[in-house]
């Protein structure tokens, strides 16, 4: 076998290796393999969900505590109803609030949750009532471009002089 033969095939043969120890590690470390029991799932419901995504972070306090499992529309009143889970040892308060935050101007969307002060808790599999949707950076340029464009079109209203003497 020459030596450029022998190279290619050991190159080969560690590529493979790496890919199957990749895919055993993704598996692993999925819920595909094992489903987690140690996990509450709940919702929340939004008129705009935008930039949010399966899989997308939920956080509280900044921390990542779960993740967003499904979205769907609800069909009667079209909000984004949104589900996801969290871990069993962390409760939720009734007054609890869900919002879609990004990451910075530009980064990518989470569910961050603000614990309200109740001392009733939301059950598990059970919905979350107070909800504040995502802001849209195009909406907010657009309000801005809007009413600086409306505004500048009035002429201004000069005050009258006073005398100086």
């Amino acid at each position: 076998m020459e030596k450029g033969n022998l190279i290619e095939a050991a190159m080969g043969a560690l590529v493979l290796i790496l890919a199957v120890s990749f895919l055993a590690f993704a598996l692993t470390n999925s819920s595909l393999i094992r489903p987690r029991t140690d996990l509450h799932t709940f919702t929340a419901k939004f008129w705009c969900a935008d930039g949010l995504n399966v899989g997308s972070d939920v956080r509280i306090s900044g921390i990542s505590v779960g993740r967003v499992i499904h979205m769907a529309l609800d069909p009667q009143t079209y909000l984004a109803v949104i589900s996801f889970e969290i871990p069993k040892t962390i409760f939720l308060p009734v007054d609890s609030v869900a919002r879609i935050v990004g990451n910075g101007l530009l980064g990518a969307k989470f569910l961050n949750l603000i614990p309200g002060g109740s001392d009733k808790n939301v059950a598990p599999g059970g919905t979350i009532q107070y909800t504040q949707p995502s802001v849209s950076l195009e909406s907010l340029i657009g309000n801005f471009l809007f009413n600086t464009t409306q505004s500048s079109s009035k002429t201004p209203q000069r005050a009258p002089l006073k005398k100086a003497f």
